[in-house]
């Protein structure tokens, strides 16, 4: 076996690695000494200069669109002095001055009843690993840290296929984000390796023996170890017939991309089993973050302090927390409402032209227009259930189920496009509602403090504390979430986009009907076990792959 750097073949100047490469943008100087040069200088221009600096100001501010391509990506900057208003202003008037019974409150805090399914990830038979592995399996996963959880789920299903010792995988850096940080950084690896130590052989590295198989080396020429064809849920018979040869003839191979590399059907059971062993049970966050969860969770499920925050006025308007039944209980609501959602979604917001001109620019800057919404009226698109919900009506959501302003709610997001100002309805009716900044010190958030997938991981581990998750949209934090929650049997509400978005939309329904319709239009989606249908993942839908009847 060749275990030295093989020949490359066809070698070009330079070949990017994965398709994460963004583009660097050019950005206008806007120092406070540009603008003093700028402005000596039409001083010395005289009359004619001044009009002419007045007239260029005005097409800046009433065609935007004239200027995209020296601004790229960058929004109007007079997008964000437009504050939203409610859009639903009846709505939220009638669910501020509502009250709920106290059956309604109970019922809605009752943790799920036995749905008679129990956790089942283990192999149906014990079997020692080989003596001889073939070789060394590397991944490059990209994506967030959800979409990473799921590969690297993969990748020790695929080293269990072909035999492999799998090196931990290497985390690309997201380009939204510009997290660099690594599986050690996010996941404790020494648990992980011990978990799955009688399933899959894993190193921490690879050998000195193949030092030279690194992303780097991948990144500069066309390489034989290198698989690079591997298709979207691709089949075990397709890794033994084309990753298998090339372990056999190098000792090692590297998938990239692999983010979505490997089928859900027609799989052994023991390797999907190995799959969740995997995602519930190997995959754990590194300890500092999970005692960052714990402070959040313990000062969550503390209600002495809540409504002494509040003030007496708030007092006046609500009877003592402990006296509720939502008391020392807390509910973490995912609100993914970034401009790229914002801008993806291709809907109208209720940030007027300003909004809209600034969110396509940014389609046209990212995606070059080609966005499949974009084809559609915001009338067409909330019918088809298409756009995600908005602060303002998740929370009248939340409300119609009957969450008041005595429930905990904890925000998981990593930045809210609009920021204070597009949230503060939901901050009207839940006056409770708290995040990382508001529970921790700056000091106990140093660590995750600018990292994306590790503020992710710290919401993570609190929603899956939480009594009750709920996600304003789906994607990958929701699948994650809706599946790693029905493992363990917890209370989880999936909107049900496709009759918001006509309820949101008609402007003369009534509280009470909008209530009513809401409660029995999610009745069914609390948490209920549904059953993976083929193709769809067992990340989301566990059984009946992973969990067996009780």
């Amino acid at each position: 076996m060749n275990k030295h750097s093989p020949a490359t073949t066809r070698a070009r100047p330079s070949l990017s690695f994965t398709a994460t490469a963004v583009a660097s943008r050019s950005r206008s100087d806007h120092s406070p000494a540009a603008a003093a040069a700028g402005s000596m200088k039409l001083n010395n221009r005289g009359h004619g200069g001044a009009l002419a600096g007045v007239f260029l100001l005005l097409l800046l501010v009433f065609f935007p669109v004239l200027f995209a391509p020296l601004s790229h990506a960058s929004p109007s900057p007079f997008s964000e002095w437009n504050v939203p208003k409610p859009r639903h202003s009846r709505l939220l008037k009638s669910a501020l001055q509502s009250e709920n019974s106290k059956d309604q409150q109970a019922d809605l805090w009752n943790p799920l009843a036995d749905q008679g399914w129990k956790p089942c990830s283990h192999s149906t038979y014990t079997r020692s690993l080989p003596s001889k592995s073939e070789g060394y399996i590397q991944v490059f996963l990209d994506g967030g840290l959800n979409q990473q959880r799921m590969g690297i789920c993969d990748a020790v299903a695929v080293a269990k296929i072909l035999n492999a010792t799998l090196v931990i995988p290497y985390l690309e850096v997201n380009p939204v984000w510009q997290d660099s940080s690594s599986f050690v950084d996010i996941f404790d690896v020494d648990h992980f390796i011990e978990v799955l130590k009688n399933d899959v052989s894993i190193v921490k590295e690879v050998p000195d023996e193949f030092s030279w198989s690194t992303r780097e080396y991948y990144a500069t020429a066309i390489r034989a170890t290198r698989i690079k064809a591997a298709p979207v849920h691709a089949s075990a018979s397709w890794y033994l017939e084309n990753v298998l040869p090339i372990l056999q003839s190098y000792g090692i191979a590297a998938i990239a991309p692999f983010s979505r590399r490997l089928t859900f059907d027609n799989l052994p059971i023991d390797i999907q089993r190995l799959r969740c062993k995997v995602n519930f049970e190997a995959l754990t966050f590194v300890p500092h973050i999970r005692a960052l969860g714990d402070v959040i969770v313990s000062q969550l499920r503390d209600s002495a302090g809540q409504n002494e925050a509040l003030g007496t006025k708030y007092l006046r308007e609500s009877t003592d927390a402990k006296d509720k039944h939502g008391a020392g209980k807390f509910v973490v609501l995912h609100l993914r409402f970034d401009k790229d959602m914002a801008a993806h979604s291709a809907c109208d917001f209720g940030g007027g032209k300003a909004e809209k001109l600034a969110l396509a620019k940014y389609r046209q800057a990212i995606w070059q227009g080609r966005v499949v919404n974009s084809q559609f009226t915001d009338e067409e698109l909330r019918i088809q259930g298409r756009c995600p919900l908005t602060p303002e009506e998740i929370g009248l959501l939340l409300a119609a189920l009957g969450f008041d302003n005595s429930t905990r709610l904890y925000l998981a997001s990593h930045k809210v496009y609009g920021g204070e100002a597009r949230i503060s309805t939901l901050r009207k009716l839940f006056p409770l509602m708290e995040d990382k900044k508001s529970l921790t010190s700056g000091e106990e958030r140093a660590q995750i403090k600018g990292k994306a997938s590790l503020l992710a991981a710290v919401d993570y581990y609190v929603g899956m504390h939480s009594d009750i998750f709920i996600s304003a949209s789906p994607g990958n934090m929701h699948n994650a979430m809706v599946g790693h929650r029905t493992y363990e049997n917890l209370k989880t509400i999936r909107p049900n986009m496709a009759l918001l978005g006509p309820l949101f939309l008609n402007k003369s329904m009534s509280w009470s009907e909008f209530r009513q319709a809401v409660v029995q239009g999610h009745r069914n989606r609390q948490g209920q076990m549904r059953i993976r249908k083929p193709s769809k993942s067992l990340y989301t839908y566990p059984a009946p792959d992973c969990m067996c009847h009780a």
